[in-house]
């Protein structure tokens, strides 16, 4: 954007020019108003103009003496010279030109004569490592030319206040570095005024936000010179409003006002403390507004400090700056040590940049998941307290509260815990660990014993409750959408937040029935094979009767490509270079085989997508490229029947090798474990394949809002609406936004989602440090280590793939090496000889479908997808965890 003015910005400018021109404030101010929120009518003075200033009036010397001279041990006897210094700035004239430009500026924009908030924006305030809270000037109904030069000068003089100075050097920030612009921008004839904050910034919770609010100007409240109205509201993404959770009607014994003339004095104030400066529907309003910063300046991960104000029709936002010094808020035996943050477990499903719209919802998902885990056996955690956050649009667990968390419950050392969860963190150390007290492991028998009954009754309950998620969302995606008023859409975003939140609470223990079952078998088996065992349940856990939900995917896509191979005219639709699988129904021939499966196929996984939790992406029965892509390149091939076979072949050597291990007696309780086990995996991966239709939801309602946006104009592409959060959407069809900005917001979001996508994400994150996986195992060429999660051993070429999009060009045995798996990746399991994974347990998504299919798997190897490449041939020991390149054990492997 061009830049008008040599010296003034105004907001689209100043968000423009940037923080080292506009300053943080005036840059932050920028970004408000050009997305569309409500900011007072002003401009910025940049930080070029104070240099000018500085050189006009020949302190250029001065300021180079006093910078080098003075330190944080000397400053407390150089406070004279530095109030000189002051003075001398605050009584310089400012040049002409830039006197000229304030002049025309202010005409231009209708500010001349008006009331003014004049305020200090420096170069690295008001950024996500520094705030500057209180450390320069501003001043509060300015009035008139001369004022203005003043209240201008005197913000330039507070960048060498000794507060000033004194923070500067505790950061280590150099002075030339720290450069002033002024924020002018028009007063706000306040009824209220506060500030707000998207998470709590005394506790250091985040599922709060809290507001602060008092009658007249805010700078009083700011200050702490009076006591002010308090609220918490909860901002569950599963509700279309923020709710009042608790209050506090404070005294507000003063009130800030304007003085005629210029300026504002504090007056006592007796007739308040009973009266709330806001409404409940106001601080609602103001909450949604406040949720929507967070959004879009926060990007659903850095919290915010807003300053508002409200004029008893609209409110204005007057400041907003990241949230630095938030308190820590987590257990009280993690206090002293350093956070770890992983990707391990939650890159099995989530290892992509999430879309805006979905970041909220799926992140408050994964947090319910894992408090109830905790909750509902009777282990109590920090209130409110959340395992997951997001580092540039990626989701990671606070792994070393997680860790303790489960010791701490249930005695679940971190060691033998991790392989279930993968990741490659550090495990924690926890001295208390060789020595519990009587106490304390009496409460592990209780919640163990509790865990074991929920699961057991949730065992009982999954079809019901699977049954009921689904219909409810069956009902919604049977609305007739396209008739549906925009006042309705807030009612229906509740019912599916209601539907998926419900499901959210049990999806724990659903999924925990896989879980317990295997460590049932684990436990029987242990004492007969020790660390062998899992290699004799690797291989018992191929095959089923009963396919777990994401292998069945693969088995219907097999059949199908055997059903297309027989009908010739099918096949030759199919293969050909003219065919659009989004126009199958169009396109194949009514009354074939193949088209009636694929119609049952889709009907009963149409649901699902890659990359299935971020609803950005197309579900199965929207575009249907890949399931065709896997039949295309199956059709002639080995068939179900090969598979089975292979399956059998290796059960059939378990059973033999564990016949010849337990006594006979034992052999029927080790069938029914093995039976219980086959049965937790096809609960676990159902639970997701729920989970995920009732997500669908919100794809079908985004699609119809983004379809009539663009039909309004306000929106030219109906997949933008993916780069637009629920509170954008809901604010603009409820009628509270024009939509004004959107189409900028949505710009910023696309280069922010790309940029984040082109940052490789670390493996955990140990306080600042990133650390990558492939830093983590000392790498010879020869051989690679992981967890054995299938049994088996195989060799052929690697082929790495990032992502299942680019299966296409993986050929029938090769070794898939991915860095993780969803159900999605499912259908290239059956086109490989062997898989490695860079991360994930023994319960992953890949472990289990793996096993399933029969085929070889190493997981959680550190740096896989590094230190492998294209076509090198590998082997592939899935019974002891190990990958061999290039043949370096191809006799042993062949033994």
């Amino acid at each position: 954007m061009a830049i008008r003015n040599k010296y003034l910005l105004n907001w689209p400018e100043a968000m423009a020019a940037g923080a080292d021109s506009a300053g943080g404030k005036g840059y932050n101010l920028g970004r408000l108003a050009v997305f569309g929120f409500n900011v007072p009518e002003g401009m910025v003075l940049n930080s070029s103009a104070y240099q000018e200033f500085i050189t006009y009036n020949g302190l250029a010397s001065d300021m180079e003496r006093i910078s080098s001279s003075i330190s944080s041990e000397n400053l407390d006897q150089n406070t004279s010279v530095l109030k000189e210094l002051c003075t001398q700035i605050a009584s310089g004239k400012l040049p002409v030109k830039i006197e000229q430009e304030l002049d025309s500026a202010l005409a231009a924009s209708g500010l001349a004569g008006k009331s003014l908030a004049v305020r200090s924006s420096a170069t690295m305030e008001d950024g996500a490592r520094f705030s500057f809270a209180g450390i320069h000037e501003s001043f509060l109904n300015v009035c008139g030319r001369e004022q203005l030069h003043q209240a201008i000068k005197e913000c330039y003089a507070s960048l060498w206040l000794p507060k000033a100075l004194a923070y500067r050097r505790r950061f280590e920030l150099k002075d030339e570095e720290v450069l002033p612009a002024v924020v002018i921008m028009e007063m706000v004839q306040t009824r209220a005024a506060g500030v707000a904050f998207t998470c709590d910034p005394q506790t250091g919770r985040r599922d709060r936000v809290v507001i602060h609010a008092s009658f007249g100007l805010g700078d009083a409240l700011v200050n702490g010179a009076l006591d002010p109205d308090s609220y918490n509201l909860d901002p569950s993404p599963f509700y279309s409003l923020p709710r009042i959770v608790d209050r506090r009607v404070g005294r507000k014994e003063r009130l800030s006002m304007p003085e005629p003339g210029g300026g504002v004095s504090l007056q006592e104030e007796r007739f308040s403390s009973n009266i709330e400066a806001l409404t409940d529907h106001e601080v609602v309003q103001l909450g949604k507004t406040v949720l929507r910063i967070f959004e879009s300046l926060g990007e659903s991960e850095q919290h915010q400090d807003i300053e508002w104000a409200y004029d008893g029709k609209e409110f204005f936002m007057l400041q907003a700056r990241p949230a630095t010094a938030i308190p820590r808020y987590t257990f009280e035996a993690m206090k002293n040590r350093i956070d770890i943050w992983s990707n391990g477990n939650y890159r099995d499903a989530a290892p992509m940049v999430f879309s805006p719209i979905q970041r909220r919802i799926m992140k408050h998902i994964v947090d319910i998941i894992q408090y109830t885990s905790f909750a509902d056996i009777g282990y109590q955690i920090p209130e409110g307290f959340q395992f997951s956050r997001f580092f540039q649009g990626r989701l990671y667990c606070d792994t070393s509260a997680y860790l303790w968390a489960n010791y701490d419950c249930s005695g679940a050392l971190p060691a033998i815990f991790t392989p279930f969860w993968g990741g490659h963190h550090p495990d924690l150390e926890i001295a208390e660990a060789c020595n519990p007290s009587e106490d304390q492991a009496r409460a592990w028998q209780e919640r163990g014993a509790r865990a074991f009954a929920v699961i057991s009754e949730k065992a009982l309950q999954a079809e019901s409750c699977f049954a009921e998620v689904g219909s409810t969302a069956d009902a919604i995606m049977a609305l007739e959408w396209e008739s549906l008023p925009d006042g309705d859409f807030e009612r229906v975003f509740n019912e599916i937040g209601q539907n998926v939140e419900g499901f959210s609470l049990q999806y724990t223990w659903f999924s925990g029935v896989n879980g317990m079952a295997f460590i049932a078998l684990m436990q029987h088996l242990y004492g007969y094979f020790g660390e062998g065992t899992m290699t004799v349940i690797n291989g018992l856990m191929a095959g089923s009767s009963t396919a777990t939900t994401s292998a069945e995917h693969g088995y219907r896509l097999l059949e199908l490509a055997e059903i297309a191979s027989r009908d010739t005219d099918v096949a030759a639709i199919i293969r050909s270079q003219d065919f659009d699988p989004r126009a199958w129904e169009q396109s194949l021939p009514e009354g074939s085989a193949f088209k009636d499966d694929f119609r049952g196929f889709i009907r009963e996984f149409g649901h699902r997508a890659v990359y299935e939790l971020d609803i950005i992406n197309p579900r199965w029965q929207e575009d249907p490229s890949y399931m065709f892509d896997f039949i295309k390149s199956a059709m002639g091939g080995p068939g179900l029947a090969q598979l089975q076979g292979m399956q059998a072949e290796k059960f059939g050597r378990s059973w033999q090798e564990a016949s010849g291990r337990l006594p006979e007696n034992e052999m029927p309780a080790l069938k029914e474990l093995i039976n219980r086990a086959r049965e937790g995996a096809v609960v676990r991966e159902a639970t997701k394949s729920v989970l995920v239709k009732a997500l669908e939801c919100y794809r079908r309602m985004a699609l119809e809002m983004g379809r009539r946006l663009c039909e309004r104009g306000i929106l030219s592409d109906i997949n933008a609406v993916f780069f637009c959060t629920w509170v954008d959407l809901l604010a603009l069809f409820g009628g509270e936004w024009d939509g004004k900005g959107l189409e900028d917001l949505v710009a910023f979001r696309k280069v922010s989602h790309s940029a984040n996508q082109a940052i490789p994400a670390p493996d955990f994150i140990r306080g600042e440090e990133r650390v990558f996986s492939h830093e983590l195992q000392p790498f010879t060429g020869e051989m690679l280590r992981g967890l054995g999660s299938s049994a088996g051993r195989a060799e052929g070429r690697a082929c790495l793939i990032a992502n299942p999009a680019q299966g296409g060009r993986m050929q029938r045995g090769e070794v898939l090496v991915a860095p993780s798996t969803d159900p999605g990746w499912t259908p290239l399991f059956l086109k490989a000889a062997a898989l490695i994974m860079e991360t994930g347990g023994y319960l992953s998504h890949g472990s289990i479908v793996a096993r399933e299919y029969g085929i070889p798997a190493v997981i959680n190897v550190p740096g896989a997808m590094h230190h492998l490449k294209n076509g090198l041939n590998v082997q592939v020991d899935g019974d002891e965890g190990k990958i061999y390149i290039s043949g370096a054990v191809a006799g042993e492997m062949a033994g």
